[in-house]
């Protein structure tokens, strides 16, 4: 199957070398995007996960974002400075409108900064973007200062989106959430509970235009009705397919497999706080249960790479020699018979449909193989977000499957948020892995920063806090006159898309 996939990925690229002509306006029609699951927001600032992100990013413009080789580029703000170890400076593009028509100025730059750090606010992307502690705007430059020298700021930034000031003050966070307005190539049209989110495409965009006239993004949590929906024609874009739809759709010439590693780590989350997983032998045991070689080349194998640290090759910070997690069936079932009745304690297992629940189902099997009692519990994406971030600590499934990105390709924006005692998503509280994330995130020495993640790394591993599994892989089905070229952060950008004639 792996062997498949790779000649599969292969053909798409020599497809794409004969591709014909491409325009983005030669004619009008709209584009239907089968997601995994309904947006949990459209308010950028209130939510980061790929339904969500997949359709408020095409609503708003980020302070800078990265182009489809990876590289840090001007969008809001043109050009930007260092000026001192703890301040930048931003040059806000002048002849932004936003949707409803009025301008996008630095005030609402400094509006976006200072909303999405305050704590009162609550947003889950806090922990990205909290060693901003200042923000000032004079004329068309904002001023951000950090809490000491933060050399991941830019890479942190490429996901801050500006939000109109005068829009939010006057209808409030709700009515904002239901009705966003933005300054990007796409303006929000209506939000269908439950069924799909509009867009239109913004005539007036200052940057590039989308190629469609609409965009149709419908939540479709089963996978093979994605794959049939576009067999059939009813979409012409679907996310998360898995390597047996990408050979199902080979066949077909009118449609074709999209395809690239991500910097996002799929984990396995484990409550510190309560039994049996507080217990650092019952851990240790989860670990040795797990065959995550079968997992990668068995069921995805579309090249997802085992890792054994909340980093991937796509991250600064990735550490080369942590040592694998092995898979020892025998040796985890000898620790749970030692501790019968801690490892027969009843454990939930948080999932949502987002997630590829054929390796959530054989990761359950894994762990009951071994003696433990773990019973999977599916919710709707936002009920699963809301328990995996409850402020109750012990509240929290005992096991949650994540896939984390932050978009950014530097381990502050997933060890920070997984590990740090402060961060709302984080099942850990252990000094010592505080005192390294902070040096690692306020280090202007790349020296600095590599060593102590590397120590992150390792005490992560030593003590089995959470499981990293692999680095993903993403998979789309997509018609074959649009052209799409998927990023390590997952971005669909609808103005980047073009439509073959």
């Amino acid at each position: 199957m792996k062997h498949s996939i790779k000649g599969l990925l292969a053909g798409v690229a020599l497809a794409v070398l004969a591709t014909p002509a491409l325009t983005t306006a030669a004619f009008a029609r709209d584009i239907t995007v089968d997601l995994a699951g309904e947006p949990s927001s459209l308010d950028p600032h209130m939510q980061w996960n790929p339904d969500s992100y997949y359709v408020y990013r095409n609503i708003f413009d980020n302070l800078v974002t990265r182009n489809n080789e990876g590289d840090i580029v001007a969008q809001v703000a043109s050009d930007w400075q260092q000026v001192s170890d703890t301040e930048m400076t931003f040059t806000i593009r002048d002849g932004i409108t936003f949707h409803d028509g009025a301008p996008l100025t630095a005030n609402d730059v400094l509006y976006s900064v200072k909303r999405i750090i305050d704590p009162e606010f609550g947003s889950p992307q806090l922990g990205q973007f909290n060693q901003i502690i200042d923000a000032t705007a004079e004329g068309n430059v904002v001023t951000l200062t950090t809490d000491g020298p933060y050399p991941a700021l830019l890479a942190q930034l490429v996901k801050l989106s500006i939000v109109p000031q005068h829009v939010v003050e006057e209808v409030g966070a709700d009515a904002f959430n239901n009705a966003p307005v933005g300054s990007g190539p796409y303006a929000f049209s209506n939000w269908n509970r439950g069924v799909s989110v509009t867009l239109t495409r913004n005539e007036d965009y200052w940057g590039e235009a989308g190629p469609f006239e609409a965009a149709i993004f419908r939540a479709v949590p089963d996978a093979a009705t994605r794959v049939a929906d576009l067999q059939a024609g009813n979409a012409d874009l679907v996310v998360s397919i898995d390597s047996d739809a990408a050979m199902q759709l080979q066949s077909n010439p009118d449609l074709q497999v999209l395809s690239a590693p991500t910097e996002r780590v799929a984990f396995l989350g484990l409550n510190l706080d309560v039994p049996p997983f507080n217990d650092p032998d019952m851990r240790r045991a989860a670990s040795l249960a797990i065959d995550i070689e079968g997992i990668t080349q068995g069921l995805l194998g579309a090249g997802e790479m085992p890792m054994a640290q909340l980093s991937s090759p796509a991250h600064f910070g990735y550490a080369e020699g942590i040592m694998p997690f092995e898979y020892d069936p025998d040796a985890a079932r000898e620790i749970t018979s030692a501790n019968p009745d801690l490892a027969a304690t009843p454990a939930t297992f948080g999932t949502a449909p987002v997630f590829d629940q054929r390796i959530v189902q054989a990761l359950q099997q894994m762990l009951n193989d071994v003696g433990f009692d773990i019973e999977i519990s599916i919710t709707d994406m936002p009920t699963y977000l809301a328990s995996a971030r409850n402020p109750d600590r012990p509240e929290r499934p005992e096991l949650s499957f994540g896939r984390w990105s932050c978009a950014c390709q530097d381990a502050d924006g997933i060890a920070y948020p997984l590990l740090h005692s402060s961060s709302s998503w984080s099942r850990v509280n252990v000094p010592e892995l505080d005192e390294l994330l902070q040096t690692a995130r306020v280090s202007l020495d790349e020296a600095v920063r590599q060593e102590a993640y590397a120590r992150v790394h390792e005490i992560v591993r030593e003590n089995y806090y959470v499981l990293p599994l692999y680095q993903a892989a993403v998979l789309y089905g997509a018609s074959d006159d649009i052209a799409f070229e998927p990023t390590a952060n997952e971005s669909m950008f609808l103005n980047r898309m073009s439509i073959s004639e």
